[in-house]
């Protein structure tokens, strides 16, 4: 996902989950907050450019499966944006995670250090997706 594809889907914060609603018959855009999971009540037109370029995420199970991105470490240019295709409850464990952990206006030093660590064993547990060559 390009910075422009992201600044498109115009989420508040670098840090969001997408899956499909089958009550609501559309992707639903949640990002994680110190209250809990935030909708995203903004249009999300920009998201079948974004589909459009990634095939694996029309393969999603709606209700079950989301793409979790994390741009927080890109947005300070300390590393790249990462996109996992995980189980939906996954993006709900870290939404619970940043509540448990929140202090004050920035979360403090024990939030982000709970967050670098749920990343890291995410990345640690996943599989790295190689698209298959169009030859």
């Amino acid at each position: 996902m390009t910075d422009a594809q992201w600044d498109n889907l115009m989420i508040p914060i670098n840090m969001a989950f997408f899956f499909n609603s089958a009550a609501d018959q559309k992707i639903v855009a949640l990002y994680p907050s110190p209250a809990g999971p935030t909708e995203s009540l903004l249009t999300l037109e920009a998201w079948e450019d974004i589909v459009n370029e990634n095939p694996i995420l029309k393969e999603m199970e709606p209700d079950v499966e989301a793409l979790l991105v994390n741009r927080v470490a890109s947005a300070r240019s300390y590393a790249s944006a990462e996109y996992y295709i995980v189980p939906i409850d996954e993006c709900y464990k870290l939404v619970g995670l940043i509540r448990a952990h929140w202090r004050g206006l920035s979360g403090g030093a024990e939030v982000w250090e709970a967050i670098g660590k749920f990343f890291n064993e995410l990345k640690e547990r996943s599989t790295p997706f190689r698209e298959a060559s169009r030859a």
